[in-house]
């Protein structure tokens, strides 16, 4: 007890050195946070540093009290990490195009003009020019998704699940949906098909198996109570081996014998074949109305390469029963949506979705164009004496489409004892870099790099592998 009494009183001691908040907020330095983030977050944040002073005294690793001005700039640095947005740019150096979890399709120039006009101002939302009334948010977009689908009518929401929701909601509800076993799908997050159907009062029917669904199974299960026949694409999982499923055309016919609509969960949105890119052929959107859908819903940031948005084509009567729903209320899209994809929709009217659509420029970018972006940044890394060189790699389109599927490209792979630490020490960047390993190498694959952002990632990648 003896030995520790010196060490209480020491510390109690230096308790009492500490500072008082209102002391700390006459600092010229409190003064200055107050006028940048106002007084309740500043005495927030004072409270917050000497809270962390006295603990780091009574723990016995601090020897004295912190003077006024380390005790605000530890303030100031809390306050400043409180703040920080959580929701940053990153640099994407995964090949992996269309990335869920790093924001799916970056837009279009356009589309983030389009964006930021909608946003700084007011805007036609609802407002009927030339009547000087009232009008309807639906009419934005839909002309152009007509014109570029061919379809009676269109609508947006706010994102594909909420598309199949109103949907099924709609015209569904108390009803049965027949859809084949092996389309149950489970998308990111956890979210399942039969957990959305469930959730639009939609009685499921299964039928099928896993691996092969006739014709004569959705006939099979047609009743006097069913409302529809539902197809999912196989966005995200392929089936391979022995399997089989109707197509879209016969059970189109097979629906309309019964009077029935045939609705289609797309999905990807499509509207340029993938396979003129290298890519396995995908189903576009005007497939599904050609084969005979009624109802086709898909997303607006996957392969179409606008902003987040559920979007549903085809019959006039059928969208009209939609628009018309109150779930179309709580699931509409936005204005800076409404904006961002129509000037998306147009770079397809206007023919230069490969050249403006960052998702398609990707996709379509020469493998050898890929080469010699890989080849210029080695070149750079090693000059500052980083083991780096290009290898042979593949990239992917991910976001639940072309499930197996890779374009050929070029890496850079980066040599470093410890590329886990190297990756941490990436996405500690003010911009964090993103990349992969493999083989025991942290890998960066030039076709995700957006142009402005080469600079930003090799200072980065030389910080990173230099600082470790």
């Amino acid at each position: 007890m003896s030995d520790q009494a010196p060490d209480k009183d020491k510390a109690q001691n230096l308790l009492r050195e500490l500072p008082s908040v209102d002391r700390l907020l006459n600092t010229s330095m409190a003064v200055d946070m107050m006028l940048a983030y106002g007084r309740s977050l500043t005495v927030e944040s004072l409270r917050q540093s000497l809270e962390a002073a006295r603990s780091a005294i009574l723990s016995g690793k601090a020897s004295y009290a912190p003077m006024n001005a380390v005790l605000v700039d530890d303030a100031r640095v809390w306050l400043e990490s409180y703040l920080a947005p959580t929701l940053q740019p990153v640099i994407n150096g995964t090949g992996v195009i269309v990335h869920t979890n790093l924001g799916r399709a970056p837009l279009s120039e356009a589309s983030r003009q389009a964006i930021e006009d909608a946003a700084k101002g007011y805007s036609t939302l609802e407002y009927d020019i030339e009547s000087g009334e009232r009008g309807s948010r639906t009419v934005h977009a839909e002309q152009l998704l007509k014109r570029l689908t061919e379809a009676e009518a269109a609508l947006v929401v706010n994102n594909n699940a909420a598309a199949v929701l109103l949907m099924l909601t709609t015209l569904c509800q108390g009803k049965e949906v027949i859809i084949s076993l092996g389309q149950l799908v489970e998308i990111g997050g956890g979210f399942r098909i039969p957990d959305v159907m469930a959730q639009s009062g939609a009685k499921l029917v299964e039928v099928g198996t896993t691996n092969r669904t006739h014709l004569r199974d959705y006939a099979n299960a047609i009743t006097e109570n069913t409302a529809a026949i539902l197809v999912a694409h196989h966005s995200n999982y392929k089936i391979i081996g022995f399997s089989s499923e109707p197509t879209l055309a016969e059970l189109a016919e097979l629906a309309h014998e019964h009077n029935l609509p045939l609705l289609y969960d797309q999905g990807s949105g499509a509207l340029l074949d993938s396979s003129s890119y290298g890519l396995e052929p995908e189903p576009t959107v005007l497939d599904g109305l050609a084969a005979g859908a009624d109802l086709v819903a898909f997303s607006g940031d996957k392969l179409l390469g606008g902003p987040q948005a559920g979007i549903l084509v085809g019959k006039q009567e059928l969208v009209v029963q939609l628009k018309r729903h109150p779930l179309a209320r709580a699931v509409r899209a936005d204005k800076l949506c409404l904006a961002g994809l129509s000037a998306t929709l147009t770079h397809y009217l206007t023919e230069n979705a490969l050249t403006e659509i960052p998702v398609w420029r990707m996709i379509a970018r020469p493998l050898k164009e890929i080469g010699s972006d890989a080849d210029t940044w080695s070149a750079r890394l090693q000059e500052m004496g980083i083991k780096a060189e290009v290898v042979d790699g593949r990239s992917t389109v991910g976001g639940g489409s072309l499930p197996g599927t890779s374009l050929p490209s070029r890496v850079v792979a980066i040599d470093y004892n410890d590329p886990d630490q190297l990756a941490n020490r990436l996405r500690q960047e003010k911009v964090p870099v993103i990349g992969r390993i493999q083989d025991g190498r942290f890998l960066i694959d030039p076709r995700t790099i957006l142009k402005d952002q080469v600079e930003m990632l090799l200072q980065s990648l030389v910080n990173c592998a230099m600082d470790l």
